[in-house]
């Protein structure tokens, strides 16, 4: 499912080239939970920004359900994304504008499709939204707005699911619910699972943790990962 090869990302900072992600190498297969832990700004969103082709590594090879997306242009990206993978960030991105139902809805519609309302109600419904999707996301409380944001994320039934800190900015009942639920859609509809997480019993539900440290990407058990 995923294949990184000797992978390295640098930003500049005030004229000096900042190494983030140093040589790494990683394969995740298909249909695998797998956690990635390390402290603030040792390169976990950065990881998945390569993931999922919204940034471009300075080094190295990113393979994804069998597409190097080196060889992918801007266009070509955003089609994979679209078909293939699905993003949830730790504050919602929800568009204010629309409903819960429009929002989930979006990479449907986006694609064409005629069943994209029909397909968001399906799994509004089975987040625990069946009668909340015609709010907008002022209306909802923040757990409500991280379900439409999963929901918007699986609706296309992506083969790769990438989150980062989904239950962030939730309540210690609400990030509970969540875990649950992204771990049931999971095995519902076989999705790889790469999560970024400071929770440590998220990580330890995983199949697999991952620590980034100073840039370097080692398997670590989640009982041994820092508080």
């Amino acid at each position: 499912m995923i294949e990184v090869n000797q992978l390295s990302m640098t930003y500049q900072l005030g004229g000096r080239s900042i190494a983030v992600l140093r040589d790494i190498s990683l394969r995740i297969e298909a249909g695998q939970r797998v956690a990635v832990a390390g402290p603030s700004g040792s390169g976990k969103t950065s990881l998945l920004l390569l993931l999922s082709g919204l940034e471009r590594p300075a080094s190295g090879r990113i393979a994804v359900d069998g597409v190097d997306l080196a060889s992918l242009d801007a266009d070509g990206l955003a089609d994979l994304r679209r078909d293939r993978i699905g993003i949830v960030f730790q504050s919602f991105h929800l568009l204010p504008s629309l409903s819960a139902l429009d929002n989930a809805a979006l990479p449907l519609q986006m694609a064409g499709r005629r069943d994209a309302r029909e397909k968001a109600r399906e799994l509004l419904a089975r987040v625990g939204l069946a009668e909340r999707m015609h709010h907008y996301p002022g209306q909802l409380s923040g757990g409500e707005q991280q379900r439409v944001a999963i929901a918007r994320a699986l609706v296309h039934r992506p083969r790769l699911l990438l989150a980062d800190e989904p239950t962030g900015n939730l309540d210690d009942q609400t990030a509970a619910s969540v875990r649950e639920l992204l771990f049931e859609l999971n095995r519902e509809l076989g999705t790889t699972l790469v999560l970024v997480t400071h929770d440590l019993d998220f990580a330890a539900r995983c199949e697999r943790v991952l620590r980034l440290h100073e840039g370097l990407l080692h398997e670590a058990r989640a009982d041994a990962l820092p508080a």
